[in-house]
């Protein structure tokens, strides 16, 4: 991140209030970042943070604020999507409550050399953990109907096979390894959108997602935070775009018992249904406000979900 830019927690407001940290609690930042929601938290109430973050420069980084807070904020380098092994391992069974910031940091979409922004230019990477396959290996090594899949996938990109083959064609020339040579191919075979969205934006997206495997990290993360959960627990999420949204809302919706029953027709309507073992705190998504979108566009496309996990006085009424 450039000299003088701060990271910028998204809907802090919401997330303290809906999180509601409590004296004695511990609590979870399984995305740390900027440390933005871990260091508020610890402001809030006399409570106990485990952070966890991919990025190993995050966790750098977190050593300060961990300083700030001396017994009360922990690092842990790992994928949040292993969180019950990564708590265990330091003795924690139990939370009072988890949060989740699925967006980018800042620090990574800031930092040319990361290659997450085709804003700049940069080495064309995308590893939130520096290690395994980067978006210049999917970019040389899948084949143009594998490309045009992921990109449709994980972009929602609907020119997605035209920008594969023109992917395979330049790549044929040359090796495509810089943010600036990916995103001049993609605006060369896609007409400028009428939203003035940048043409590569979903393709950006789509191989970010790839290279760190979000969506298969966000589902376990999510069956792991509901399973640590102790009573009254809760857990908030923050997402920015309609695929992470949508298996928030479809997980907190089943784990609140509030998807909908199938057709009276259906035989599957005569098995007895699961005991629902929480509930939604917010019924819609949350969304950020005017004078906050304002200050940080950034945080335009923001989405809170949460759920809180029932007593078992609550389950038996």
């Amino acid at each position: 991140m450039a000299p003088g830019q701060t990271h910028v927690p998204v809907m802090l407001d919401e997330v303290l209030a809906t999180l509601d940290p409590r004296p004695g609690a511990v609590y979870l930042d399984g995305t740390f970042g900027g440390g933005g929601y871990s260091r508020a938290i610890l402001e809030r109430a006399d409570c106990t943070i485990w952070a966890i973050d991919r990025d190993p420069a995050a966790i750098a980084r977190g050593a300060v604020l961990a300083s700030a807070f001396p017994g009360r904020l922990h690092l842990i380098e790992g994928q949040f999507g292993q969180l019950l092994d990564l708590l265990a391992a330091h003795g924690v069974t139990e939370l009072d409550g988890v949060v989740l910031d699925l967006g980018v940091s800042s620090f990574q979409i800031d930092d040319a050399a990361r290659g997450f922004s085709f804003r700049m230019d940069g080495p064309l990477d995308m590893r939130m953990s520096g290690s395994g396959l980067s978006a210049a290996d999917l970019v040389a090594t899948l084949s143009a109907d594998e490309l045009a899949d992921m990109l449709f996938k994980f972009g929602e990109e609907r020119q997605s096979r035209r920008i594969a083959r023109a992917i395979v064609a330049a790549r044929a020339q040359q090796p495509i390894t810089t943010t600036a040579e990916l995103a001049r191919i993609i605006r060369a075979v896609l007409p400028p959108d009428r939203s003035g969205i940048d043409p590569a934006t979903r393709s950006f997206q789509a191989l970010r997602i790839g290279v760190n495997e979000e969506l298969v990290e966000i589902e376990r993360a999510l069956k792991q935070a509901t399973r640590i959960l102790r009573p009254a627990g809760r857990l908030v999420v923050v997402s920015f775009h309609s695929l992470e949204d949508r298996i928030v809302k479809h997980f907190m919706n089943d784990a609140a018992g509030q998807t909908p029953g199938p057709s009276r027709h259906d035989p599957r309507g005569l098995l007895p249904t699961a005991e629902a073992r929480f509930s939604l705190l917010t019924r819609k998504a949350l969304r950020p406000g005017p004078a906050e979108i304002a200050g940080n566009p950034r945080s335009r496309s923001a989405r809170l979900r949460a759920l809180r996990r029932l007593d078992a006085e609550e389950v038996a009424a």
